[in-house]
């Protein structure tokens, strides 16, 4: 099933430390709202079941937002926003919100969290937007993003005493947070697949991984276009056709390090994103790996 993080802008009511935004000056842009819907309709399509409306803070853009969700809705696609939730910030204000959300068809909040993010909104308002989706019969869940260290620990007992579900997510050291320590860490020698969601941005990019693919400025290797010359159906082709990412979403990164000469004791000292950036974001070891990629004799599983 194709799916797309759909950027309609990336103005946002915060600026948290650990944003993959690039630099440190809001450079902010705006989808027009007509190129969105024509978007939209082209992914529809294109077979696209699934969009998560991301970017900066998409309910900054409630009417619009809204009205893409409705026509979302009418295509039979399946929507998420991931919201910081902001406008949670009474029990009433947060239920009316979700009520009209919902009654537009949207079927999934996704509410970040973070010691960064409360710094700019109340932890309480987490409540608030989790109850109002359990009084008006949508799905949720919090992201909790985290870069699991003891600091954590406050936000996480929260979480747990107001009963909410979450799942952690992992911090990824890039954009704003690229500034912070990347001490290694040792893990278990895992795979490390991405399932790599595409990602749209308001200026009509299009990337194949959503998290931090435009943040590989050497090679650019996650840019698959522009939507305004190309169509939606031929980029996400040139996603799904490309030897180099079936191997990371099959595979996994931990594979191409091994192929690429990276010692196995070293590799477990990586965070996934920072290993793949170290591979990727290099041309010359790029180059191996997409020649290696296209080569039907190299065997990557046991």
């Amino acid at each position: 099933m194709r799916t797309i993080a759909f950027g309609y802008s990336t103005l946002c009511n915060l600026k948290c430390g650990h944003c993959v935004a690039k630099g440190e000056i809001p450079e902010t842009a705006t989808m027009d709202l007509g190129r969105a819907r024509e978007l939209i309709h082209e992914m529809a399509a294109a077979g696209v079941r699934g969009i998560s409306f991301t970017a900066g803070e998409p309910l900054i853009f409630f009417n619009e937002i809204k009205a893409l969700v409705r026509l979302c809705h009418d295509l039979n696609i399946y929507t998420r926003i991931v919201t910081n939730s902001f406008w949670a910030s009474s029990p009433e204000r947060a239920s009316t919100v979700v009520k009209e959300l919902k009654q537009n068809g949207l079927n999934q909040l996704r509410l970040s969290c973070s010691r960064w993010h409360q710094q700019g909104v109340d932890q309480q308002n987490l409540v608030h937007a989790a109850q109002g989706c359990k009084k008006n019969r949508m799905d949720y869940f919090v992201s909790f993003v985290t870069d699991f260290s003891k600091a954590d620990d406050l936000l996480e007992d929260f979480l747990r005493a107001n009963k909410l579900r979450f799942f952690p997510e992992p911090l990824i050291l890039s954009g704003r947070a690229q500034a912070f320590d990347h001490g290694p860490i040792h893990t278990d020698f895992q795979a490390n697949c991405c399932a790599m969601n595409p990602y749209i941005t308001p200026e009509l990019d299009m990337y194949a991984c959503c998290d931090a693919g435009s943040n590989f400025t050497e090679t650019r290797v996650f840019f698959l276009g522009n939507l305004a010359h190309t169509g939606v159906d031929a980029l996400f082709e040139k996603n799904e056709q490309n030897p180099l990412f079936n191997l990371i979403r099959t595979v996994g990164i931990s594979s191409l390090a091994l192929f690429s000469g990276i010692r196995s004791r070293d590799i477990i000292t990586y965070r996934k994103c920072d290993l793949c950036r170290q591979l990727l974001n290099t041309p010359a070891t790029l180059e191996i790996l997409e020649q290696a990629a296209g080569n039907p004799e190299n065997r990557w599983t046991r």
